[in-house]
């Protein structure tokens, strides 16, 4: 017994030392740069999003500041990869890591990443457990102790920066501002179940990424109110009207995949209870998983895509919020109770905020460019992004195939008319060339179609 207790600590010894040796700056640097790393990070956030039930503007701004800091962050080691500092409005230069001393910067990336997500959502003992879990990862790749600590002190570094030049966003001071309803008629109503107040009255207030302006983009009048039969927008009520009445099950399914309501209220009898779901930015981001995994892209590369993604799904809000509450215009549920159907009801449960235009056409057209100007105009994909949340798998010939299958999924659910959907899709669609014009036309602005390949 005595010996087997000699042996048994002989080799945990030297499994312990093993696991602790100093690995060559190349070996683990390369290691620690797997993509797979910053995919499970960006899952994570997904995930807490979704448990803290944050709203999909809100949500946006938390993976665009996220993303920025891990980008400035890895880019120190890809240099030929452009800084955004001096492109993004009022982005100044991140701190540089100290000549002559060795870091490794994956693991800062995730670092500057994870410290970002902890100060921008609620679920911050997840965040600490997850630090915790990679902190060990990176021991077992034989990182040495005092380059671990010094890059992990470098990625918070930079994210404090982007935390700073994130305060100054105007977020904070929209916070206590109510949404104080009109009686001109067509205007915006609290819808059911819930009858929720409106949902961020404010957001054109927020400072944009690299919009001039929330009004730059702003789209064509909405049609104007009218209960004449013969008028423009009793068309289009009578059209979502029958398309809701009479939707064939591939529709349905159409409708369901793109529904990413954060928040879905199911009524039992006299049970009322709610379900999280995922977010539209959530939904895109999972979609550049998706297409960096399947073109094999690096950390870096997928970086760029993921941090490029977030900042047109970021401005694309900032431009639909301002049109929203402009026009501020009713929901179909709302015209069609009171004047055609008391008892219809949408596919789909409506959001707490003015239809006109679509949020997720917008946010999605201009993701969906940003993403085509990276990776080509006929990247098929299949897309599982919320298979675990029940609402299956859908295949896309493109990705403007994508998005433009959700802008007809917001009117076959009963929640947008024909021309708030895709008037939101010209929207987004002008916010996405405009965000490529300014952060991805520059010459040395990697292309992952390309560098996929090499």
């Amino acid at each position: 017994m005595y010996k087997a207790f000699i042996l048994l600590t002989f080799l945990t010894g030297i499994i312990s030392t093993k696991s602790c040796e100093r690995a060559a700056p190349e070996v683990y640097t390369k290691e620690a740069a797997a993509p797979q790393l910053i995919h499970k990070t960006a899952e994570r956030l997904t995930d807490i999003i979704i448990y803290d039930i944050f709203k999909p503007p809100v949500a946006s701004r938390i993976y665009a500041y996220t993303n920025l800091a891990a980008y400035e962050t890895l880019r120190q080691q890809y240099p030929h990869y452009e800084t955004l500092a001096g492109k993004l409005n009022g982005f100044k230069a991140v701190p540089q890591p100290e000549n002559g001393l060795e870091y490794c910067f994956p693991v800062a990336s995730i670092f500057s990443y994870i410290t970002v997500s902890k100060a921008l959502t609620i679920s911050v003992e997840d965040w600490d457990k997850y630090e915790e879990e990679m902190r060990q990862q990176y021991e077992q790749m034989g990182i040495p102790d005092e380059v671990l600590a010094r890059s992990v002190a470098y990625g918070e570094q930079v994210a404090q920066h982007v935390l700073a030049y994130a305060k100054a966003d105007n977020y904070i001071e929209t916070r206590a501002f109510r949404y104080t309803l009109t009686q001109v008629p067509g205007s915006w109503q609290p819808t059911p179940p819930n009858y929720a107040n409106a949902c961020e009255p404010q957001w054109n207030g927020i400072r944009p990424l690299t919009l001039d302006t929330c009004t730059q983009f702003t789209p064509k009048p909405a049609a104007t109110y009218s209960l004449d039969p013969q008028s423009e927008f009793y068309k289009l009520v009578m059209q979502v009207y029958d398309f809701n009445k009479n939707m064939t099950e591939e529709q349905r399914a159409i409708a369901y995949f793109w529904d990413d309501n954060a928040v879905v209220t199911n009524v039992k009898g006299h049970v009322m209870f709610t379900e999280k779901k995922m977010t539209p930015p959530g939904h895109w981001l999972g979609i550049v998983e998706t297409l960096a995994k399947h073109k094999n892209l690096d950390m870096m590369q997928s970086l760029q895509a993921y941090t490029l993604t977030s900042v047109a799904l970021y401005d694309a809000f900032i431009a639909c919020w301002d049109e929203k509450y402009r026009s501020a215009r009713i929901r179909p549920i709302t015209v069609i109770n009171e004047n055609i159907d008391q008892d219809w009801q949408p596919f789909l449960e409506t959001p707490p905020f003015p239809e006109y235009v679509s949020g997720h056409s917008a946010i999605s057209a201009a993701a969906g460019t940003v993403l085509t100007h990276l990776f080509g105009n006929n990247v098929a994909f299949t897309d599982s992004t919320e298979f675990n949340y029940g609402h299956g798998v859908r295949s896309f010939k493109s990705l403007k195939d994508a998005y433009m299958e959700t802008s007809l999924s917001r009117v076959l659910g009963g929640i947008h008319f024909w021309d708030g959907a895709f008037e939101g899709t010209h929207q987004g669609e002008k916010v996405g060339e405009w965000v490529w014009s300014k952060l991805g036309t520059a010459d040395k602005m990697q292309k992952p179609e390309i560098l996929a390949h090499q």
